[in-house]
């Protein structure tokens, strides 16, 4: 049985407010202010819900990780992906960048764990960039191919999304559709800065970032994970041809383009991985660039394991 409260009842309920509200402002600071707080059991039940609700997340993102292949589970001992997303405040229903996307790293996990109300973006380099990159990039049969990448690998991705996930769409950093402009809550730079930086004396990281800067929104995030080059080589050789950049040097870059450097994280950092200027990141797993026959080179590559990588975290000022 429900019950309805009366009109008087109701009344009565509304003179027993005004009274509480006229005795607050009796027991004002004397200028119309009130020095009401909110009751502590107030905000630590508020406290209370947002940890349910990170739990939740936290235990929706593992349960995805778990679910993942063997062979993309082999690499979280080195990428992290848990700690890296929850490091980059990245949670269901956002709408996240991806730059450089793989099937699973990182879009494919993305679209699982933001769910139907959030949102996989996809983020390439211009053709124009890809044919200064130079090898297969700059074959006219890869040009062709790729000419309307953001169209086919949202088609792609699409294709095999399942119900419950967040939809794809891409583009090309340089052609940003004015459509994208202020919706994306984080943009993962992840492996990619090195050719950013080294092509054209950064010119085309300058076009990224601008296109960065106008699909956040104010107060988004930009998270770098990157090879890590230590700081006392040349500039030269840390430039990006070897896969490796300074960190300072990529903090520089972002700060300079009108962003906040908010937390720098080590959870990707290998101390074992200690490249002096002969060597090339390329030269460790995944890729093992290096005379496979040498099967003791190999296992000393193996033993490093991948590359010692930055985790920077910045933020796009509030407007």
């Amino acid at each position: 049985m429900v019950f309805q409260e009366s009109k008087t009842g109701q009344n009565m309920k509304y003179l027993m407010l005004s009274a509480a509200a006229l005795a607050l402002t009796a027991c004002g600071n004397g200028d119309g202010s009130s020095s009401y707080e909110e009751p502590a059991d107030a905000k630590s039940s508020e406290n209370a819900a947002d940890d349910v609700a990170s739990d939740a997340s936290g235990e929706k993102l593992s349960a995805i990780l778990d679910a993942q292949s063997e062979e993309t589970k082999a690499r979280y001992q080195y990428r992290h992906p848990k700690e890296t997303l929850e490091f980059l405040g990245i949670e269901p229903g956002m709408t996240v960048v991806d730059t450089l996307p793989g099937s699973v790293w990182y879009a494919g996990i993305l679209s699982e764990y933001l769910g139907p109300e959030g949102r996989v973006i996809g983020a390439a380099f211009s053709l124009e960039m890809r044919m200064a990159i130079g090898g297969r990039y700059a074959s006219e049969e890869w040009q062709s191919e790729n000419a309307n990448w953001p169209t086919t690998w949202t088609d792609e991705r699409e294709a095999d999304r399942e119900e419950g996930e967040a939809p794809f769409s891409g583009f090309f950093y340089g052609s940003m559709p004015d459509e994208f402009a202020g919706t994306a809550d984080v943009v993962m730079v992840v492996r990619a800065a090195h050719h950013l930086n080294r092509i054209e004396e950064g010119r085309y990281f300058d076009i990224a970032l601008s296109d960065i800067n106008k699909i956040l929104k104010p107060g988004g995030v930009i998270g770098v994970i990157q090879h890590r080059a230590p700081e006392e080589a040349s500039d030269e050789w840390a430039v990006g041809n070897n896969g490796y950049v300074k960190q300072s040097q990529i903090i520089a870059k972002i700060e300079n383009a009108g962003f906040e450097l908010v937390e720098i994280s080590e959870i990707n950092a290998n101390p074992n991985d200690q490249p002096s200027e002969s060597d090339k990141v390329w030269r460790l797993p995944p890729t093992l660039g290096v005379n496979k026959a040498d099967e003791d080179l190999v296992a000393q590559m193996q033993a490093i394991g991948e590359s010692d990588r930055m985790t920077l975290k910045f933020r796009k000022p509030l407007e």
